[in-house]
């Protein structure tokens, strides 16, 4: 799929289910084309979120792309029930699966993108023998599992290792980056090699959703504009 240099993804945990629609219309009314979804088992990470149904609601709501990031333990065994409720990227977690390979290539056989996650304390070396077929990588800047973290700022040399490793290996995969961001640190993560920018409390938590979108993507750009 094509996407500008930088996006910004809306992670719905911090959106307002009560007005789910409506929340979703105001991110796209200022220029989100991605929506993250965290699901969360309660076992990997502390928390419970959102399943396979609410997805598959989100489908028939949205023409965004949905971006789902599964914070679960044995994700091969539901990459076939998100990718039928419509994902069209899924992400898993290097922690979650000692069958990394297999569950990347079962995701991509579904025709989705296939993105590998790295929690805090997980070093990139761990996805030298994966970075050659993932479609993404997922950096998280917080420790999963709850919204409204501080950033954790040692994740952007993972992001700068990230973007050596591909230029390097001629490598196609997309960077992005989870927790904690906003307009107070969006340039950075952008200058470090951040493509996707997820975020969540400073997208949801304002009282003009559109108009956050619209000025992180600005302050992106502008951050692209200026690297050398």
């Amino acid at each position: 799929m094509m996407l500008p240099a930088t996006e910004i993804a809306p992670s719905i945990l911090a959106a307002d289910f009560s007005r789910l629609g409506e929340e979703i219309a105001a991110v796209e009314r200022g220029g989100a084309r991605i929506l993250h979804v965290d699901v969360m088992d309660g076992r990997f990470v502390p928390n419970i979120s959102i399943g396979v149904p609410v997805v598959s609601s989100l489908r028939k709501a949205t023409t965004l792309i949905l971006d789902v990031h599964l914070m679960i333990e044995e994700p091969g065994r539901y990459v076939g029930a998100f990718a039928d409720a419509g994902a069209d990227m899924i992400s898993v977690h290097q922690e979650a699966t000692p069958h990394l390979d297999r569950v990347l290539a079962a995701i991509q056989e579904r025709d989705i993108e296939a993105g590998v996650v790295l929690n805090p304390a997980t070093p990139v070396a761990t996805l030298s023998e994966v970075l050659s077929v993932v479609d993404f990588v997922l950096v998280m800047s917080v420790n999963p599992g709850y919204g409204g973290q501080k950033f954790i700022s040692g994740s952007l040399e993972k992001l700068r290792q990230l973007k050596e490793l591909r230029s390097r290996y001629n490598h196609t995969y997309r960077i992005e980056v989870d927790g904690g961001l906003g307009l107070d640190n969006v340039a950075d993560a952008v200058r470090a090699g951040a493509e996707i920018i997820v975020a969540g409390t400073s997208v949801f938590h304002t009282s003009d959703p559109a108009e956050a979108v619209r000025r992180m993507r600005q302050v992106a750009s502008e951050a692209l504009a200026q690297k050398v």
